[in-house]
């Protein structure tokens, strides 16, 4: 195993080089199955390093988040939270209540996504200070 920083002893293009090089005894092909295994390097990581090399770097697709697609972007959504949080007669709400009013209007998303952009956009709703001095260990000199 390498080093933190250290380039690993066996690189993608030596264990498919070994792969198709025939064994003495046997005079079959040694096959990435088994070269990986020896090498200790996954094959998943081989093919998507081989893959990613027949495609030239302009061409690669842009990186992006995995899963799915919300009901709206974030930009969008945060129009709408905006929007629950202006209608609203309180102050300040937490996520929980928007999120169930997204949904009951018909915009169906995460409630975590909902927390996030809230918390990004400070649009969170007002903490309570601290009272309870028996809560944090600290009693009042009697």
């Amino acid at each position: 195993m390498p080093a933190d920083g250290e380039r690993p002893p066996f690189c993608v293009e030596e264990a498919e080089h070994l792969s198709r090089s025939a064994s003495p005894s046997t005079g079959k092909p040694y096959g990435m199955q088994r070269v990986c295994r020896i090498f200790g390097m996954a094959r998943s990581t081989a093919y998507f390093l081989k893959a990613r090399e027949a495609v030239p770097p302009e061409q690669r697709p842009a990186p992006r988040k995995r899963g799915p697609v919300g009901a709206a972007t974030d930009a969008d959504l945060v129009v709408h939270i905006r929007r629950v949080l202006a209608e609203s007669p309180f102050h300040g709400e937490g996520y929980r209540k928007v999120w169930a009013r997204l949904r009951h209007q018909g915009i169906r998303t995460a409630s975590e996504r909902v927390r996030r952009l809230m918390r990004e956009h400070h649009l969170q709703a007002p903490r309570r200070g601290g009272g309870n001095d028996r809560v944090r260990g600290v009693l009042p000199h009697s």
